[in-house]
């Protein structure tokens, strides 16, 4: 066991034994500027630590045993839902465990407690699945061999296979869907998609990067949940929370000194909910051979609170083009989707 302070952080890391899934936790206390000014901490800050997780944890694995030594690139963060807010001055307790392994890729699942320290109540608030590709430290455009696991039955291995090749597919759809580009639109009128939508442009830091020269992430994925909350937030003009966040793919690497713009537009309304759609954009402007292209994208939704933290309408989405309408469409088919999905797992058993 490893234990390591940084501020108010407490790193607690747990490693399994050999051929079984390695386990990590991470312990860290919500601090004012991990918040918005509702107290609510930001669900960037949640994605942030899942991800710090699940980097610990799949590097561990896939240089726990001899061999060419690697590094463990984000491919995708399958959807994840906040299932109760978290508030400053409680502790977050991330854990995290491999739970398949491919030829080339592994699964890290993590779960989120928070703690109110005061009372001792714990409640779950995320859990997150999140897959990892080995690069080589030579080469880092060369994908390792992943050392399997030891799973306690057979049915893990076969349902893990399933998981993999159906984001797998999903992947290499999205990639090539996501190709459109955010414009911005002079005087928009209120409730339109171009009123809201938003952009980011981030020069990437070293203090951004791994030590390879590449970019956390949970930093890609905390800048994305800023966009969609400005998003939410110019939409509806009130206090707003991510209630989830739908399949994030990491199409490409963005390395040291790239410029990246994060857009957010608006998809979709329920009564009460938001689907904002962010796309991330790398642009190599040291390397003059490269063009900009798209990094990552995903789907956030958020919810619109009150002052005493119940939920409100949210005001109906005017799509105007007839891509925004066919955005509207589609995110309506993924909300009663998942909709159906929510009141298929609540219905009792007869």
């Amino acid at each position: 066991m490893l234990t390591r302070c940084r501020g108010l952080a407490l790193l607690v890391l747990r490693k399994g034994a050999s051929g079984a899934c390695p386990r990590e936790k991470v312990k860290q206390i919500m601090r004012p500027d991990d918040a918005n000014v509702a107290g609510n901490v930001h669900g960037g800050t949640i994605l942030k630590m899942i991800e710090e997780a699940g980097a610990i944890t799949s590097p561990r694995h896939c240089n726990s045993q001899n061999g060419e030594r690697c590094v463990a690139a984000l491919a995708r963060v399958e959807r994840t839902d906040f299932l109760s807010p978290m508030c400053i001055g409680e502790v977050a307790h991330v854990s995290a465990e491999i739970t398949y392994t491919s030829k080339h890729s592994v699964e890290v699942q993590v779960n989120v407690m928070s703690e109110n320290i005061l009372t001792g109540t714990k409640k779950l608030t995320n859990k997150a699945t999140l897959w990892y590709v080995p690069l080589s430290l030579k080469n880092v455009d060369k994908v390792l061999e992943v050392p399997p696991v030891v799973y306690s039955r057979q049915e893990q291995e076969e349902e893990g296979r399933k998981r993999y090749e159906a984001q797998k597919l999903e992947r290499m759809e999205t990639k090539w869907r996501n190709g459109d580009i955010v414009q911005p639109v002079q005087n928009p009128e209120p409730n339109t998609v171009s009123y809201s939508q938003s952009s980011l442009i981030h020069l990437v830091g070293p203090s951004d990067c791994t030590l390879h020269g590449f970019v956390h992430g949970g930093v890609t994925m905390k800048l994305m949940d800023e966009v969609a909350g400005i998003v939410a937030a110019r939409h509806c003009k009130t206090n707003i929370v991510t209630a989830s966040v739908d399949a994030i793919n990491f199409h490409d690497k963005i390395r040291k000194g790239c410029v990246i713009t994060i857009s957010g537009r608006m998809t979709f309304t329920s009564n009460k909910s938001m689907e904002i759609e962010v796309l991330v954009d790398a642009d190599p402007v040291v390397d003059n051979s490269q063009k900009r292209y798209r990094a990552a994208s995903a789907f956030f939704t958020y919810v619109s609170l009150s002052q005493e933290g119940k939920s409100l309408p949210v005001p109906q989405l005017v799509p105007e083009t007839e891509d925004e309408k066919k955005r509207f469409e589609e995110g309506k088919g993924r909300y009663l989707q998942m909709k159906a999905k929510r009141q298929g797992h609540t219905e009792p058993q007869p």
